[in-house]
C-alpha cells in the first residue's frame, strides 16, 4: 500500500485519538506491519511503545505514554467506542490517576490500571489491580477513564503510600472542588485499623488525613485567627450592617499588617489565606 493512502486511512483513526493508532487498528485499516515500519522510517509516524505508533503530524498529547499504555490495554478497540461502554473496562487509577487529576506530588514510573478481570503485563511500567469498579467510583479527565478523586485517594492509601503524601494529595483535591466525603469515608474504612484507627472506622482515617493536610477545622480556625486582615473580610462578609463601633474594630486589619494577599480556596469559594 502506498504512504499515503495508508496515512489518509490512519487519520480516520488518528484523529480521535490524540494522534495515536495500535498495530491493531491499524491492520483492520488494511494496513500491515511492513507498511507501519516503513511509515515509522520514513517518519511519518513515531512508536510510543510496542503496538502503538503516534502520527508525527500531530502535536504530543499531555500523559502521552499513559494514553499509550491505554489504549495498548485493548488494542482493537477504539477510544471513543471503550469510552462509550457503560462501565469501561480498564480504568486509571492510583499513582497514574492522582497524576491526571492533578493532585500531590506523586511520579508516577509506571503506568496504573484497575481492571475488572485478572490481568498481567509483561512490561514493568504497567500494572494493573484487580476490582470491579462501581460506576460511581469512575469518571473521564483529559478524555481518559479513571478513578474519581476519592477513589484514588482511597487508592494510594490501600498502597501503603506515606500518610503525609496522601494528606498532599487530599488538600489539592479540596482546592480543586468539594469532595464527596461520604464516599470518601465508605472507601477508607477497611483501611482504618492497618493506619491505627479503630476497625471500620474510615471517619477516624479520613480525620487524621486531613489534620496532616492542614484543612481540618481546627487547623482552619489557626490560620484564620493568626491573619488579621483574613478575619476582618471574613467578619465584613457575614454583617451586613456593621455598627460605627464594629467599623472602628475592624479598620486596623484592613492595612494587611502581616504583608500576605487574600485568595479564594478550599471548597466552596471561601476566602483563605495563602
Amino acid at each position: 500500500m502506498k504512504s499515503r493512502v495508508a496515512l489518509q486511512q490512519l487519520a480516520e483513526v488518528t484523529e480521535s485519538q490524540w494522534g495515536m493508532v495500535t498495530t491493531a487498528q491499524a491492520r483492520a485499516q488494511g494496513i500491515d506491519h511492513m507498511t507501519l515500519k516503513r511509515l515509522n522510517d520514513d517518519g511519518h509516524l513515531a512508536r510510543l511503545i510496542h503496538g502503538v505508533y503516534r502520527s508525527t503530524g500531530a502535536p504530543t498529547a499531555e500523559h502521552e505514554e499513559l494514553r499509550a499504555a491505554w489504549l495498548a490495554t485493548e488494542p482493537r478497540r477504539l477510544a471513543l467506542e471503550r469510552l462509550r461502554d457503560d462501565r469501561p473496562g480498564i480504568v486509571v487509577s492510583g499513582e497514574s490517576a492522582a497524576q491526571l487529576h492533578g493532585i500531590g506530588d506523586l511520579r508516577a514510573t509506571r503506568s496504573e490500571f484497575t481492571s475488572p478481570t485478572r490481568r498481567q503485563s509483561q512490561r514493568l511500567d504497567v500494572r494493573y489491580r484487580t476490582r470491579d469498579l462501581p460506576r460511581e467510583d469512575i469518571t473521564v479527565r483529559d478524555g481518559l477513564p479513571a478513578t474519581t478523586r476519592e477513589r484514588t485517594i482511597a487508592d494510594l492509601v490501600e498502597d501503603r503510600q506515606d500518610l503525609s503524601t496522601v494528606a498532599d494529595a487530599l488538600r489539592d483535591a479540596t482546592r480543586q472542588s468539594a469532595l464527596d466525603t461520604e464516599r470518601l469515608t465508605e472507601l477508607l474504612a477497611p483501611l482504618a485499623r492497618r493506619n491505627d484507627c479503630a476497625a471500620g472506622d474510615g471517619a477516624a482515617l479520613l480525620e487524621k488525613l486531613t489534620r496532616s493536610a492542614g484543612i481540618d477545622e481546627n487547623s482552619w480556625a489557626k490560620r484564620i485567627a493568626e491573619n488579621g486582615p483574613l478575619m476582618a473580610k471574613i467578619l465584613s462578609q457575614h454583617i451586613a450592617h456593621p455598627s460605627p463601633k464594629m467599623q472602628e474594630t475592624l479598620e486596623p486589619y484592613s492595612r494587611n499588617p502581616f504583608g500576605r494577599t487574600l485568595t479564594k480556596g478550599f471548597t466552596g469559594g471561601c476566602v483563605a489565606c495563602e
